[in-house]
């Protein structure tokens, strides 16, 4: 113990072995040991004492839109990690589309490492996407570091990123399955949406007729069935109806390697409560009925659902017009993703091990990050300060996006972050942030630093 630099201690440290008093030692970046409450503070170490507040890891983020480079008017890297840092997320995984260029190839790759290098307050990682034609790209950017794949069954939004049909689909996931790698799909099948009603215009209830429930159900019904011919790992983003959860289970017990995650806003907002012309609310698959979102949070109680993420995705506020069938579909979610999930879980019963779970353990588990997602030796000391009790008003003026426009606009939530700590190192405390400190990791480990290749 005598090289602890650090010793943070609280009476409700979340472990994987449940939430008790305890004291944290730190060296190096690492957790060293999980120590009685009441342990002697090695000589020369810092005492953090955090009394009552929270002590949980931080949590890891593998869904989040950073736009950067090519559409940093709608994000970049040092807006989008100061949200992260300021909602207790100390890693997260940016998604290859909505930057310029997408991060289809290594050379894409390259240029949104280079990018986000010195601008980073939190750790990053990166997906690659699965193109019509990207086949050849997928093995070389596995072989880079991306820490799988994502493809769209249906249009994606964005021209340079379009979607897989059948065909297409089973091709690039035959070539992941060939070395081990995960595909992660947007999940709606292009046929259901197009016989949808597209009526346009401000009112909520028919954008939510454009996107009905059986485009997702199908949608993951052929997924299935493609990973089950082909024994490859996939994974289903976003998922918003519940109608696909039987599907899911029954893949699962049939040996099917399917994981789920799901999101903030479909845990906490509802379709009867979205305001006609409020397209700060649209998102695709879209916000569903309260009764949809009561088997989503049975479904994660289960385990069917294995994890929530925020699947950040922002715009210019211009974006954001009142008609549903044109404004850009995507929510704001890293700042507050934390305090939204708690709040709600809190009201039905649940408890901050299990938001732990979610929103951490699995994340990492996703991604294969083994040294992120849990309070014990060996592990990164990345953890996030809370005060579960504590309530705030969403302001949007407040939050570290780069465009300030958010759901949550209002609402009273519970789940203060008082600070956040990456590697040992304090990133940002009551509204105040350090200078970039993350790293870019890679499925193998971390990038290193230009001073590391220097020496």
């Amino acid at each position: 113990m005598s090289d602890v630099e650090l010793v943070l201690r609280s009476t409700r440290v979340i472990t994987p072995e449940g939430t008790r008093p305890a004291s944290v030692a730190v060296a190096a970046g690492k957790i060293t040991a999980v120590l009685p409450y009441d342990a002697g503070v090695p000589s020369g170490a810092r005492l953090e004492d955090l009394g009552d507040d929270v002590l949980l890891p931080g949590l890891v983020d593998t869904h989040v839109h950073v736009n950067d480079p090519g559409r940093t008017e709608w994000e970049g890297f040092w807006t989008a990690t100061r949200a992260a840092a300021a909602g207790g997320i100390t890693t997260l995984v940016d998604m290859p589309l909505n930057s310029l260029p997408p991060t289809t190839t290594v050379d894409h790759l390259r240029v949104k490492r280079k990018t986000a290098a010195d601008k980073a307050h939190v750790d990053v990682g990166f997906w690659g996407g699965a193109l019509p034609g990207n086949t050849g790209d997928l093995r070389p950017l596995h072989e880079a570091g991306v820490f799988g794949f994502k493809a769209f069954l249906s249009p994606s939004g964005v021209d340079e990123f379009p979607h897989l049909e059948q065909d297409q689909l089973a091709r690039s996931l035959a070539e992941i399955a060939s070395f081990g790698g995960l595909l992660i799909v947007h999940a709606e099948d292009p046929h259901h949406l197009d016989a949808a009603p597209q009526r346009g215009g401000p009112r909520y209830a028919d954008f939510l007729a454009s996107r009905p429930r059986d485009a997702e159900d199908t949608a993951i019904a052929r997924l299935i069935d493609q990973a089950r011919r082909l024994d490859a790992r996939v994974h289903v983003l976003h998922l918003s109806s519940a109608d696909a959860l039987p599907l899911i289970a029954e893949a699962r017990r049939d040996g099917v390697r399917i994981t789920v995650e799901t999101c903030p806003h479909y845990l906490t907002l509802t379709a009867e409560e979205v305001p006609d012309g409020a397209s700060e609310f649209k998102c695709c698959p879209p916000i569903r009925e309260a009764a949809n979102q009561d088997l989503l949070w049975q479904a994660l109680a289960d385990g069917t659902v294995d994890c929530v993420v925020t699947d950040h995705s922002p715009s210019t506020a211009d974006l954001k017009t009142d008609d549903f069938a044109t404004a850009w579909g995507g929510i704001s979610g890293l700042q507050l993703s934390l305090a939204a999930v708690w709040t709600e879980a809190r009201r039905r019963g649940h408890g901050l091990e299990d938001v732990v779970r979610w929103m951490s353990t699995r994340t990492a588990e996703l991604v294969g990050l083994g040294q992120k997602g849990a309070i014990e030796a060996g592990r990164d000391a990345d953890f996030a300060v809370l005060a579960p009790d504590a309530a705030f008003t969403v302001d949007p003026a407040a939050l570290q996006h780069r465009n300030r426009v958010t759901a949550y606009a209002g609402r009273t939530l519970h789940g203060v972050v008082r600070s956040t700590w990456l590697r040992g190192e304090r990133i940002y405390s009551d509204g105040e942030f350090t200078d970039p400190k993350g790293r870019l990791l890679t499925r193998a480990g971390r990038l290193p630093t230009d001073d590391e290749r220097q020496t």
